[in-house]
């Protein structure tokens, strides 16, 4: 195989790049952010962590809503980038309206919105996947988008973080200091879409009707039909749902769960800041080991990792188990998603895959339901933590199951 990517496949990495910053900004400098303003309004610890778990729900759920829909009627002739195109810019204005809010409600309300475009963008920048490449390309190019995205945000990142820790030795308020990372961030995001914006054109779709919005639905309907009988999807899915939930849980809840232990802003940001660091060699090296060995292999030990990191974070009570954390993490985080990405793209039907990617990030692309709610729920319930994130395990469990099952049912699909 040719591993050189062509000029459209590396401008579909490129968006990765940009929308990754903003996805560093949410795992790190938005709940220190909003655990500032929360202190302000005097909300206890345990509370913060809540309503951070919350609005995440509540960001997963709205995508969930819209995503399958929205998906079947980009899969119609030149819609897919027209909605990319809409999404995209919502989210970039919610993350520069953020930085000119005081208000903790106000900000988990514009938060909320923010994260919704990102979230709904990745449906169809997923979708697009299957575009831009080949199937047996697919590992390989999605691969490098979640590489070149880790060690890419960390460009804005560090500007941003430099800002922010500066920011009173250069007179600036925590708001405005605030105002000009998230700005910064919002630029990059928005300029790492514009190559892709430019070339993209789709390759498959359905012929435009009439009634492009009503046909649609009927064409989801109907995909909800055949899904029930593609069993190999189907379980993929539901596998995907509980495993992707843990590691979307502890990527979205990290910071916010060091904030609330107490542990340092700066040694927070900075750990996470190498796991970018510890993951853009990771994914490149575990999709090269994929190609020897497989990836459903490859898939099965990342799982197992991440099921061993939830146990792992139940007795983090130190900066140094934080560190250590942040390392394991970076190991697996990229590879988790890049492979389950690239394998659900090479089992569906090419010409409808915004309304299948529109499945797929109902289970967990941008934010985790299950978990975050199962951790806040849990800290509430308890009083304690560190429960609440060991509690993430057994989504881990479940999902390696039923992902067992699912790799099975496809091979005797094949």
């Amino acid at each position: 195989m040719n591993f050189k990517m062509t000029r459209l496949e590396k401008k579909w990495v490129l968006y990765d790049v940009g929308n990754s910053a903003f996805t560093m900004l949410v795992s790190t400098i938005f709940p220190i952010y909003f655990n500032y303003l929360a202190e302000n309004a005097g909300i206890s610890d345990v509370n913060y962590l809540a309503y951070w778990g919350y609005a995440s729900s509540i960001c997963t759920l709205l995508v969930a809503l819209m995503g399958p829909t929205l998906g079947a009627v980009a899969d119609t002739k030149d819609f897919k980038k027209r909605i990319f195109k809409v999404v995209l810019f919502i989210g970039v204005a919610g993350c520069v309206i953020l930085g000119f809010l005081s208000s903790w409600i106000w900000f988990l309300g514009v938060f909320i919105l923010a994260k919704t475009g990102y979230s709904a963008s990745l449906i169809f920048y997923d979708a697009m996947l299957t575009d831009v490449t080949e199937p047996e390309r697919m590992d390989t190019v999605s691969s490098q988008g979640f590489a070149w995205g880790y060690i890419g945000s960390c460009i804005p990142f560090v500007a941003s973080l430099g800002v922010v820790l500066g920011g009173g030795s250069l007179g600036l308020s925590m708001q405005s200091s605030m105002s000009i990372a998230f700005f910064i961030t919002a630029a990059w995001w928005l300029a790492s879409a514009v190559p892709l914006l430019i070339s993209f054109k789709q390759k498959y779709y359905i012929e435009s009707t009439e009634h492009v919005i009503l046909n649609s639905f009927c064409r989801l309907g109907k995909t909800f039909s055949d899904i029930k009988q593609e069993k190999h999807i189907f379980l993929f899915l539901l596998a995907f749902f509980f495993y992707i939930d843990g590691v979307y849980t502890i990527i979205d809840m990290a910071t916010a769960y060091g904030q609330a232990l107490g542990l340092d802003s700066t040694g927070l940001l900075l750990a996470l800041l190498l796991t970018q660091i510890v993951a853009f060699p990771s994914v490149l090296l575990l999709n090269r080991l994929a190609k020897k060995i497989g990836s459903t292999k490859i898939l099965t030990i990342c799982i197992l990792a991440y099921l061993f990191i939830a146990l792992y974070a139940y007795g983090l009570d130190t900066q140094r188990d934080f560190w250590i954390l942040a390392v394991m993490v970076g190991l697996f985080q990229g590879t988790v998603q890049a492979l389950s990405r690239s394998y659900f793209g090479k089992i569906i039907p090419v010409e409808k895959s915004g309304e299948y990617f529109g499945l797929y990030d109902i289970c967990g692309k941008g934010a985790a339901i299950l978990g975050t709610t199962l951790v806040s729920i849990m800290s509430q319930l308890t009083g304690r933590m560190n429960v609440g994130v060991a509690a993430i395990s057994v989504l881990f469990v479940i999902g390696l199951l039923l992902f067992w099952k699912a790799v099975k049912l496809n091979e005797e699909h094949s």
